[in-house]
């Protein structure tokens, strides 16, 4: 089914930039979710509302996840589901920012098997279907080819680099970038426009899906913290932190977290 669903995301994808487009940033109307969850805007809640009406009414037989949508146990039935965040970088998307992200996927047995990642007010659409690569605006892309940590360009916010979360304290002296995006995160691996990409904290399946696809898709490998493979629809939805990056520089990134560190938050 990967063939037949990478059109479907797409197209749901570029009707989510449309949506969301309508609203104007900062003054979008705007709630904070219960327990420190983060925001939401009526834009997530208007392209939630787009997709899960017209996603599973494609596919009747899939499971749904969305960030936007309350979980129930009725996904974990379903051999493939749809894992979606409406909008990922809601804060970026409330600055008026340009750096927030559609992320849409499907997996199949825990696999990602489709997967977009939209910017509209960038116009970049990754994506990938799984044994067929992985694309930017149509065009075949590739990760990076660079093996030296020390000049390797890692994206990963600040906390990341705690000494708490190295093993013997010894953080590597990679260059480090930021995106607020976890799923721009990850395309821009897979672009090759950076060379890696880690983050310690647990990481809500919706946030990673997409890249985790698109990452292997174009040559790299993608993990959680520990080194283990990714696996989707989960009971509860969360995966112990990811990192994405090409072979050589996922080894070593992977080799020199603590794995004793897990309990700490970044």
């Amino acid at each position: 089914m990967p063939a037949t669903d990478l059109p479907l995301l797409i197209d749901a994808a570029r009707e989510s930039g449309k949506i969301a487009t309508r609203y104007s940033g900062a003054k979008a109307q705007r709630w904070d979710k219960p327990d420190g969850a983060g925001p939401v805007t009526e834009a997530d809640l208007a392209v939630n509302a787009m997709l899960e009406q017209r996603l599973p009414s494609a596919r009747p037989g899939y499971g749904w996840l969305s960030e936007e949508t309350e979980d129930t146990q009725h996904r974990l039935s379903r051999d493939r589901v749809f894992i979606i965040d409406p909008i990922d970088g809601t804060r970026s998307f409330t600055e008026g920012s340009s750096t927030w992200a559609h992320s849409l996927a499907v997996a199949e047995h825990g696999q990602v098997t489709a997967a977009v990642i939209y910017l509209p007010l960038r116009d970049l659409l990754y994506a990938a279907a799984k044994g067929q690569g992985a694309t930017l605006n149509g065009a075949p892309i590739v990760v990076s080819d660079t093996q030296d940590i020390t000049t390797a360009e890692i994206l990963a916010a600040k906390p990341n680099l705690d000494s708490r979360h190295w093993c013997q304290g010894r953080v590597p002296q990679f260059r480090r970038n930021y995106r607020p995006s976890l799923a721009y995160r990850l395309a821009l691996v897979g672009q090759g426009r950076f060379d890696g990409m880690l983050t310690l904290r647990p990481s809500w399946e919706w946030d990673i899906a997409a890249g985790d696809l698109i990452v292997q898709e174009a040559g790299g490998i993608c993990t959680d913290r520990l080194g283990a493979p990714l696996r989707f629809n989960n009971p509860h939805p969360r995966l112990n932190g990811v990192i994405a990056a090409n072979p050589p520089l996922h080894r070593q990134l992977a080799d020199q977290i603590d794995p004793d560190s897990a309990g700490i938050a970044p």
